[in-house]
């Protein structure tokens, strides 16, 4: 056998597997996804599940960014090209928590969960597969969903923001490791019912916590126009 028919037969067994965890989930939730389900469902062996994945959490994420494709495909109805970038950060805040909020247990997975391995490999060994799911990405950002982490996703954006003159150079990683922790916080109770939030309570509480926040980072003479 070749090696581009190798690959081909690794991708469809890797794709067989994956779609096998995504109709676990849609049919029982993230929870129920074990290796020996997904294989059953493929109609293989765990242990053939396990040539594929190196454990259970690499399932897991990989089925989950399936879920994700609604946000994706949601971000440009957010971005205006033509607001100051920390606007258009803003707003893909507004994006991103209407959808975390939504599928938290999903967003849990993609964006906090220990995955014991490198998640920058991850994102792109995904959108390798699949890219047709960041087809309606402006390309300015579909480098940015690649990224492994949350926080370095938002200084990478947040970068055009310094140029800007909205905030300074030194204050972008602090600025988008406070709002990405005040996002994990809040998801992580609202996922345990630590507070008895509805989704558009943890949204709101979010939202205007992440907004406070940027007020302060940026600019006193710039503020007025947040």
């Amino acid at each position: 056998m070749t090696t581009d028919r190798k690959a081909l037969q690794r991708k469809r067994m890797w794709q067989y597997f994956i779609d096998a965890a995504v109709d676990i989930i849609e049919r029982d939730g993230l929870e129920a996804v074990t290796i020996r389900r997904v294989a059953d469902l493929a109609g293989y062996t765990s242990s053939t599940a396990y040539n594929y994945f190196d454990d259970l959490s690499h399932v897991k994420f990989f089925a989950s960014l399936k879920f994700t494709k609604p946000y994706i495909d949601d971000i440009p109805n957010y971005i205006d090209p033509k607001e100051p970038t920390i606007k258009q950060w803003l707003a893909l805040w507004d994006c991103f928590l209407k959808h975390s909020f939504h599928s938290p247990h999903i967003f849990h997975m993609v964006f906090v969960s220990d995955l014991g391995h490198t998640a920058e490999d991850m994102f792109n060994k995904y959108y390798t597969m699949y890219p047709e799911e960041l087809l309606v990405v402006p390309e300015e950002l579909q480098g940015l969903l690649k990224e492994d982490s949350f926080s370095e996703r938002s200084a990478t954006f947040l970068a055009a923001a310094v140029q800007e003159g909205y905030i300074a150079a030194n204050d972008v990683k602090p600025l988008a490791e406070v709002t990405h922790m005040i996002w994990v916080g809040a998801l992580v109770h609202f996922i345990n019912h630590r507070r008895s939030w509805s989704e558009e309570k943890a949204i709101k509480f979010v939202y205007e916590h992440v907004s406070h926040v940027i007020k302060r980072y940026v600019k006193e003479d710039k503020r007025h126009e947040l």
